[in-house]
């Protein structure tokens, strides 16, 4: 059994593909729990303000003990994600490339790990403008393998990549989801209405020069864009009855909680120790045919462990056991676990394979101790990472009741401007209160 458990190990770390629309990759095998937290508050997602005390945590573990200078570049991006035309002293003051000033070893636990950390803005490093922002960390004492697909920066390796995003607030933006979306299956979907007050900020050609995006849980796959306005008035935008913003309610998130390694807490069946790692086997999962409310955090996770000091560098990491219980397997793609540990990649770590003796699509993942959000999704065949309703929850159903949140981003480039200026974020969720 230990033997197994330690083959597990080497094959799953040395899988670092990852799918090109994510916003944060881990390119190492040895970088784990990659996050970007904003004001250390866990469910903000990952925008900051423009010229105000906001501030955005990166941090990460990396599986060893031994320091390694590790680097930030700071890249800008527009709307889109690639690169702006913007050269550095154009969006940033201060020195780029940086090394991560703030390590700390992980402390009595069976994984080895430094925990690294790094808040953008800081003392080297001021932004001028808002948009979209990439941070790419790269292990400036090591030569990048040409035999690697690992991507490089001045011949050193990207071992992980962070986003986060500027807003300099120039619009009002307001929005409401219902369960009212005019088509048939009206009961399963959710409509988003919004529109865009701009009496007091100039936007000539709304249908050129914005850049509207809509998307549910903060998911990569169930985000909208090029959004063109329903009706245009002088200074308000009206989006409504649009039916590329209808989307798939789905169920609640599944939830379950490793907080201590002696004994189960939520969802959690028991937890072994086969020598040297924890192992946290969950209760089976099944097919869910009805809406179930549940108090999730719409995919989110937050480390802890429940006798820590530093939940930071006392967190252990365990391998998380996932069954989901289905008479027989579905054809025609793959069944995966996810959530914001994966990012919401499909890739093999995050894999289920069904196993016809227990008639259950099975699937271990590597995670740190914590309370977590989970959910099921078959991708077909050629579909990983497709727009809204390509990728589905067959055994968890959808409900227009169920509570997702929504956030949008409206973008501005007008004529003769070299990035894209975003001038308005906001949040909201389904209730049905």
């Amino acid at each position: 059994m230990k033997h197994c458990w330690k083959l597990f190990l080497l094959i799953n770390i040395g899988c670092a593909a990852v799918a090109a629309s994510q916003t944060n990759r881990m390119y190492s095998p040895l970088v784990h729990t990659l996050q970007t937290i904003v004001n250390d508050d866990w469910m903000q997602p990952a925008v900051i303000e423009l010229g105000s005390d906001d501030f955005v945590t990166l941090s990460f573990d990396y599986f060893s003990h031994e320091y390694h200078r590790l680097c930030c570049h700071l890249i800008h991006c527009d709307a889109d994600g690639k690169p702006s035309e913007l050269s550095e002293s154009e969006y940033m003051e201060g020195f780029n490339d940086r090394p991560i000033e703030y390590y700390l070893n992980s402390l009595n636990t069976t994984f080895l790990y430094t925990h690294y950390a790094v808040d953008f803005p800081n003392d080297d490093v001021m932004l001028k403008v808002s948009g979209n922002y990439r941070v790419q960390v790269f292990d400036d004492e090591e030569d990048v393998n040409p035999m690697s697909q690992q991507p490089a920066y001045k011949g050193h390796p990207i071992v992980a990549e962070a986003g986060f995003k500027v807003v300099e607030p120039m619009v009002n933006v307001s929005a409401v989801v219902s369960s009212n979306t005019d088509i048939d299956t009206h009961v399963t979907y959710q409509q988003v209405s919004f529109s865009i007050n701009h009496a007091d900020y100039p936007i000539e050609r709304p249908d050129r020069e914005l850049k509207v995006m809509v998307c549910q849980n903060n998911r990569p796959d169930m985000t909208v864009t090029d959004i063109q306005p329903t009706y245009i008035r002088p200074g308000l935008l009206e989006y409504v009855h649009n039916r590329n913003l209808i989307f798939p309610g789905n169920n609640e998130f599944r939830r379950f909680e490793v907080i201590n390694m002696h004994y189960g807490s939520q969802h959690v069946d028991k937890i072994d120790f086969y020598d040297p790692y924890y192992h946290a086997v969950l209760f089976e999962d099944s097919e869910r045919r009805a809406y179930s409310f549940d108090a999730d955090h719409n995919g989110r996770y937050l480390v802890r462990y429940n006798l820590a000091e530093d939940n930071d560098t006392e967190a252990d990491y365990f391998f998380a056991h996932f069954t989901l219980a289905v008479p027989h397997p579905r054809e025609g793609g793959e069944m995966y676990v996810t959530g914001y540990f994966s990012d919401y990649n499909y890739l093999p770590d995050y894999r289920m394979t069904y196993n016809p003796a227990t008639k259950a699509y099975e699937g271990t993942v590597l995670l740190k101790m914590g309370a977590y959000d989970y959910q099921y999704v078959f991708v077909k065949n050629g579909e990983n990472s497709q727009p809204v309703s390509k990728l589905s929850t067959p055994f968890d159903g959808s409900f227009y009741e169920t509570e997702n949140e929504y956030t949008l981003y409206v973008w501005h480039r007008p004529f003769g401007s070299r990035y894209d200026r975003l001038i308005a974020v906001e949040t909201i969720g389904f209730s049905q209160e």
